[in-house]
């Protein structure tokens, strides 16, 4: 089956061939460092995260370039804000923004350039467009800027569906405006010799915000590339001004693809700081599991908005619902494969017919994710084969304990269940979920919700060992009484025989 992506160009889903078979070359505008990124980033990027990871498990070679907007207007505020110079601030938070992705499940991009070292390339490009008519200078109290002349450009506008004469009629015009239409945007934006910049043939200055993804796309991935991703705010104008830049000062087609994630939304409205509803990868993660947050915005196919609710608790906390459900189906998920693991020996190729049922399942899931994948990264399909997957590995894991009185039945359901605990690894890979050990995640889980209950985990196991004592003195009022006052406080007791574990509830 075709790989099948939505094409925001086209405004169709279409079969994805690439310039060159069995390799993509995918550009993904990075962020702005200039704060800590958002739960919108982290959707972004998880989307992306996915494409590659499909593509290459569909064989693919893949090169997937995202770059890290260091030099920008609103670095330049906040630096002056903070009294800290903007490449210090940029570089501090990109930092941060790599340590949420990466706690987030997505695997670092092949390349990522900086715009403070890609500079030389700016300038290039800059230069090419002038000296092809499409771009100009012009002369500014700060210094002198660069103007693309977007009526220069025919193809304006095609990306996103706009039409200039519409654009016009809504644009700012100014007396004494600087540029020569009202449309055209700015490649490079002079400043004088004590501000933030680069020396320049047209002055020292910093680029504007578009040219820089069109210098660092071409010079890490050619003139020419098979999908260019963003959130749906980048079409209009950043998507749209890199296409007249790139396909103006090149000749040829900029990107094949174009993907486009679609918006977050906190509350029912678009996440903003000017809304008060700006929601950081760090709040969410402060109280849910990474993985949680990444299980939550793939149960949303990538081009529909995502309801991000916040509910505020007595304590002034908040706790964001959608992700707590999804908390609750990745412990289910480690807990399946942890019964697995624990039933499985591997010692008999049998299996029992009982389980055949349960056997197909798991033979066919991972193949099915993988075709939920192919049709426009259906990821809400793939998370549903996943649990179709997982409530088959407990029917194995259940039917095991019936299976006593025949041994050779028992042997072919314990290595049904090793190669299920096996199917399940390579069904969420492509999603990116699952991939720490189980202890791992246990013990991140149990350590952040002892917090969050503010519980200390000693005070704990005395209590269960003074209904362990209960228990063996049967006394079995004390030790329901034990077990009510541990539950009150959100601690779920697991007696397996003699031996009691416990877990603390979200």
């Amino acid at each position: 089956m075709a790989i099948r992506l939505y094409n925001t160009l086209s405004h169709k889903v279409e079969d994805l061939v690439t310039r060159e078979p069995g390799k993509a070359r995918v550009y993904v505008c990075g962020i702005t460092t200039y704060d800590l990124a958002h739960a919108g980033h982290g959707r972004t990027y998880t989307t992306f995260d996915v494409l590659v990871r499909h593509l290459r498990a569909r064989g693919i070679v893949v090169t997937h370039c995202r770059n890290v907007t260091d030099v920008d207007d609103k670095i330049v505020a906040r630096a002056a804000e903070l009294g800290e110079e903007p490449l210090a601030l940029s570089k501090r938070m990109s930092e941060l923004a790599d340590k949420d992705l990466a706690a987030i499940g997505c695997a670092k991009p092949d390349i990522e350039p900086r715009v403070s070292t890609s500079i030389d390339a700016i300038i290039a490009l800059t230069q090419k467009l002038i000296d092809k008519g499409l771009a100009y200078p012009s002369k500014t109290d700060a210094g002198t800027d660069v103007y693309f002349s977007v009526r220069a450009f025919p193809g304006y506008g095609k990306l996103s569906r706009r039409n200039i004469d519409d654009l016009l009629s809504g644009a700012r015009v100014e007396v004494g405006d600087v540029k020569k239409d009202p449309l055209d945007f700015a490649l490079w934006k002079g400043c004088k010799e004590d501000g933030f910049g680069w020396a320049s043939p047209w002055g020292k200055g910093r680029p504007g915000w578009h040219i820089e993804c069109s210098a660092m796309a071409t010079t890490h991935l050619g003139e020419s590339i098979d999908i260019h991703g963003g959130g749906m705010d980048l079409i209009f104008p950043h998507h749209e001004n890199e296409v007249a830049q790139s396909e103006g000062a090149h000749g040829c087609e900029f990107s094949r693809f174009w993907m486009h994630g679609g918006f977050l939304n906190v509350d029912k409205e678009k996440m903003s700081k000017s809304l008060g509803n700006f929601v950081t990868i760090r709040d969410v993660l402060d109280r849910n599991d990474a993985e949680a947050y990444r299980y939550f915005v793939l149960g949303t196919h990538y081009r529909g908005p995502i309801s991000f609710d916040v509910e505020k608790l007595d304590d002034g906390r908040v706790r964001f619902p959608g992700v707590d459900e999804a908390e609750r189906r990745m412990e289910y998920l480690y807990n399946t494969r942890d019964a697995l693991v624990a039933v499985s020996t591997g010692e008999d190729a049998r299996v029992a017919n009982v389980l055949q049922g349960q056997s197909k399942i798991v033979q066919e899931a991972r193949e099915k994710v993988l075709a939920a994948l192919d049709n426009d990264l259906n990821t809400p399909v793939a998370l549903s084969v996943i649990a179709e997957l997982a409530k088959a590995c407990n029917e194995i894991v259940a039917q095991i304990g019936k299976l006593k009185k025949d041994l050779a039945a028992q042997q072919g359901a314990k290595q049904l269940a090793a190669v299920a605990a096996r199917e399940l690894a390579a069904a969420v890979a492509p999603l990116g979920l699952m991939q720490t050990p189980s202890d791992e995640f246990w013990k991140r889980t149990t350590e952040r919700r002892l917090r969050l209950r503010k519980l200390d985990p000693k005070q704990i196991d005395a209590k269960v060992e003074a209904r362990t004592t209960a228990r063996a003195n049967k006394d079995f009022a004390a030790a329901d009484a034990v077990r009510k006052e541990l539950a009150d406080l959100g601690v779920e007791l697991l007696d397996a025989g003699d031996k009691t574990s416990w877990r603390v509830t979200l």
